[in-house]
């Protein structure tokens, strides 16, 4: 049986990237998360480490848990956490240029292995199932890491939106032929996806759900 994690490691834990479960501690912190079966050591440059299914449990637990004292929650929130962009946000997240870009990489980089992880084939061409429950945030990812440009608080681009459907968001795009490449896009991160006509405004957008094989 896998020993718990210490107070301190179980700190690095709750710090992970909520996305791709990036860790960020030290050298014997993170040996000791691998040891314990809770984080693996990314075989590519720059050999960052990562929560293992196991270690995301731990972390999606404790945050359903009570809430942390005032000096914990600090130290979880702390710089390096990425967010995906849904499009639309006053505050965009993160850092912009070049910066941005390689940490969106870098994101997109670590879901694939979560895919290879925790797909019961290994497969990394289909969602797993931390995409199928933070499905706009998943989404979001795909299209961002596709190269495809988040809207501003009033500007253009792609809009992704919960939807009343179990396992579906709805992605919106006011320029046609950008919304036609987010479907693209979407269908090769392994998204079924349909084109639709908004009844009241006749705008097109599109409904995208995770394919399961």
């Amino acid at each position: 049986m896998t020993r718990p994690p210490t107070a301190a490691l179980r700190r690095v834990i709750d710090a992970a990237d909520p996305v791709t479960g990036r860790l960020r501690g030290t050298r014997p912190q993170l040996a000791a998360l691998v040891k314990r079966g809770l984080a693996f050591r990314h075989p590519r440059p720059p050999h960052d480490h990562f929560l293992t299914p196991a270690g995301h449990r731990i972390r999606e637990a404790g945050a359903q848990g009570p809430p942390e004292p005032a000096g914990r929650e600090t130290a979880a929130a702390g710089d390096g956490v990425f967010t995906a962009r849904a499009g639309g946000e006053e505050d965009p997240p993160g850092p912009v240029g070049a910066a941005r870009l390689r940490e969106v990489r870098a994101a997109w980089e670590g879901l694939l292995e979560l895919r290879r992880m925790t797909n019961p084939d290994g497969a990394t061409d289909r969602p797993c199932g931390w995409e199928r429950s933070h499905l706009v945030r998943a989404a979001a990812l795909a299209l961002e890491a596709g190269g495809h440009r988040p809207a501003g608080a009033d500007g253009d681009g792609y809009r992704v939106r919960e939807t009343p459907q179990p396992e579906a968001v709805a992605v919106h795009e006011a320029d046609g032929a950008a919304l036609r490449s987010c479907a693209i896009t979407l269908e090769r991160a392994g998204w079924h996806v349909g084109e639709h006509t908004e009844p009241r405004t006749r705008a097109r957008y599109l409904l995208a759900s995770p394919r399961k094989v």
